[in-house]
């Protein structure tokens, strides 16, 4: 590796390949969320005093563009646009990141009206593209080819249940744009339906 010595390294994507791993196991466990518990992970993590309601002035979207109907993977998408900016303003204050585990998400997104079946149906074709286009295999590696800094992304077994993804999404997602930084590439963002036609390229390429 030229771009980091082989202990931080091995270590960094030890640990976030352990990390995706272990959220993938607990996919087909989790059920439906429950929105009110949802809306009380959602003011337990103190995500209401950054997102307030229409008329009130916040730091982040308001609370009325966070809930509205959307996919899952759509909003895995968005979690993973926002991580970055909420982590500086986070660190900037001294707090930590509120890691979230799966069935808080799932419960999450039943509050944000988030549900896998507005997913539409993903373009492989399209994904295939985005997983070079936005820069994944800089880190990661698809059958043996790419970097080395996070995990092989065909032995990841989350990407089934777009809750085990999307927690992954929110709980990794500021790791990975410190190291984008560190490694003075893009942190790529996602629009539309692009993180559904990814992970559905991904999900077809572990059969």
């Amino acid at each position: 590796m030229r771009f980091l010595r082989a202990p931080a390294w091995l270590v960094l994507a030890t640990g976030l390949g352990i990390a995706l791993l272990a959220a993938g196991t607990h996919a087909v466990a989790q059920g439906p969320g429950d929105a009110e518990r949802g809306r009380r992970v959602f003011t337990g993590r103190q995500c209401g005093r950054c997102h307030l309601p229409r008329g009130q002035q916040g730091v982040g979207p308001l609370l009325e563009e966070l809930r509205r109907p959307q996919g899952g993977l759509e909003l895995a998408g968005r979690l993973w646009n926002h991580a970055p900016g909420m982590f500086m303003l986070l660190r900037e204050g001294g707090a930590a990141w509120p890691e979230i585990s799966v069935a808080e998400m799932a419960d999450l997104m039943a509050y944000l009206q988030a549900t896998p079946a507005r997913d539409p149906a993903p373009d492989l074709s399209r994904g295939e593209v985005l997983l070079v286009r936005k820069g994944c295999l800089k880190c990661h590696r698809f059958r043996g080819e790419g970097g080395w800094v996070g995990i092989e992304l065909t032995k990841y077994p989350g990407y089934e249940a777009p809750v085990v993804w999307a927690t992954t999404v929110w709980n990794h997602a500021p790791r990975m744009a410190e190291e984008a930084k560190r490694m003075a590439v893009l942190y790529p963002r996602f629009s539309g339906d692009e993180m559904g036609n990814l992970v559905g390229f991904l999900r077809s390429a572990r059969k």
